[in-house]
């Protein structure tokens, strides 16, 4: 027989050391380093004999690229963000926040799966009674006599009902309270967690059935459990939204099969959730006039454009320190529009609290938003407003300069479908001019305040009061 040693290796990070310790040297992560017996080599040691492999390597150019075509799953948004549907054989992983929605999704998932495909879809829950999964797909609406539902939370009872129901769809809500009772350790720790995700990952790639697993996300967001759980899935997904809001994002992480930066809407109700194919409308005020202190800019969510809103507002104030708030917007960006505002646009602010915000609830952190909240507080400030149907695009410097944005004509093509007539971008892209659409071109902050007319005009002076002579 070969002989053994035992080695120390993190079942998070796979890094190895020489003897146990609590705390991975590598990752940092507490109590993952387990003992491991591997064969002992050395320099006398036989070389490692080669086996006939049991499917002989064939040319690529033979392999069916059919057996990983997706088929849809009725949720269009959901389709695409997966680059068209679930590809059969494959394990999609769907992280996010408890209460975001995501067993109303894969619910109704499990639902349209089995109404369009006239096939079968299994939905395994570990976390609630069947009772509950019912309550809610009454209310949703994804009741369907091809639709299954088991309330179980060991693997081996899970796999015997596969095995009855023979589904092409199996969604399992959620991995980290499901016990593999042939493996030691407690529900939801590190090597229960990969053992039940080996499982259904070798189930998928043998029978063919497409898996849809829900994950718990931990405090920073990221998924709970080891880090190999993201390696073993076909896809990562993240369902994430406002709780004060009903629109749900779910976005790519990891793809396989298509894309990793696509974008799908949702818009949560009480009767359960449905796509949002045109996301822009929610992020913008409709109003008949123009109000000062708004400004319009297009931001791009993955390959997705999102027409957005943003709203300054200043008040003269007579403390010392006057107040900056934000809201939806990068604390720090915004500060730095405030620095270059005052230092290269002239527009003093020193002596006023200043507020920005977006509409809707909507997170805009990429730089293409700066010269838009710089004009927007420079309205706010001169009461001045910004002329109607007008779209502001442009990273601002801190010399002032106004710098290109990447996806400019994806942007600009958003904007004059939803209707607007004049866009203000960066210099040099005069030849992506589109239909009747407007273009002005500015280098610098202080050109934009003075193309928008949004430069504060100072009070008359008052005449002198001349004394009566007598």
């Amino acid at each position: 027989m070969a002989k053994t040693k035992s080695i120390f290796r993190c079942s998070a990070c796979t890094h190895e050391v020489a003897k146990w310790v609590g705390k991975c040297p590598d990752c940092g992560a507490w109590g993952t380093v387990d003992e491991v017996a591997v064969a002992a080599t050395g320099a006398g040691a036989p070389a490692r004999r080669a086996m006939l492999p049991s499917t002989a390597a064939a040319p690529i150019s033979t392999i069916d690229s059919q057996i990983t075509r997706a088929k849809p799953t009725g949720v269009s948004e959901l389709d695409r963000v997966l680059g068209g549907g679930v590809v059969p054989g494959s394990v999609v992983l769907l992280s996010g926040e408890p209460g975001v929605g995501k067993s109303t999704l894969l619910l109704e998932v499990a639902h349209r799966w089995a109404r369009q495909n006239d096939a079968k879809s299994l939905y395994v829950t570990a976390e609630e009674s069947a009772g509950q999964v019912r309550l809610r797909a009454d209310r949703t609406g994804a009741v369907h006599e091809r639709v299954y539902l088991a309330a179980e939370s060991d693997l081996s009872v899970l796999l015997g009902h596969v095995e009855q129901v023979r589904p092409t769809l199996l969604v399992v809500d959620s991995v980290q309270t499901m016990l593999a009772p042939e493996v030691d350790g407690v529900i939801g720790g590190v090597t229960q967690v990969r053992a039940v995700t080996s499982a259904l990952t070798s189930l998928a790639k043998a029978s063919g059935i497409a898996v849809l697993l829900v994950g718990h996300v931990t405090k920073d967001g990221n998924v709970a459990g080891p880090r190999t759980l993201e390696h073993l899935v076909d896809v990562v997904l993240h369902f994430e939204g406002d709780k004060n809001s009903t629109l749900r994002m779910v976005r790519g992480l990891k793809n396989r099969f298509g894309s990793a930066d696509e974008v799908g809407c949702f818009e949560l109700h009480e009767d359960g959730i449905a796509c949002v194919d045109d996301p822009s409308g929610l992020f913008l005020h409709h109003r008949t006039d123009s109000v000062s202190g708004t400004a319009v800019t297009v931001a791009m969510d993955g390959k997705r454009p999102l027409v957005a809103e943003v709203q300054g507002l200043t008040v003269e104030t007579e403390i010392p320190n006057p107040r900056r708030a934000v809201s939806g917007l990068d604390y720090n960006r915004v500060a730095m529009v405030l620095a270059v505002l005052q230092s290269r646009g002239k527009v003093f602010l020193g002596k006023s609290d200043v507020y920005a915000a977006t509409v809707g609830g909507m997170r805009l952190l990429e730089p293409s938003a700066d010269l838009a909240i710089t004009l927007a507080i420079a309205s706010a400030n001169s009461e001045v407003a910004i002329p109607a149907g007008w779209v502001i695009l442009g990273e601002v410097g801190l010399a002032g300069e106004v710098r290109k944005v990447t996806g400019l004509e994806r942007r600009l093509a958003e904007a004059e479908r939803l209707g607007f007539t004049t866009a203000l971008v960066p210099p040099g892209y005069a030849p992506f001019k589109r239909g009747g659409m407007k273009i002005h071109e500015v280098a610098d902050v202080r050109s934009a305040i003075r193309i928008t007319g949004t430069r504060k005009r100072r009070a008359p002076k008052e005449d002198k009061e001349v004394a009566p002579d007598f």
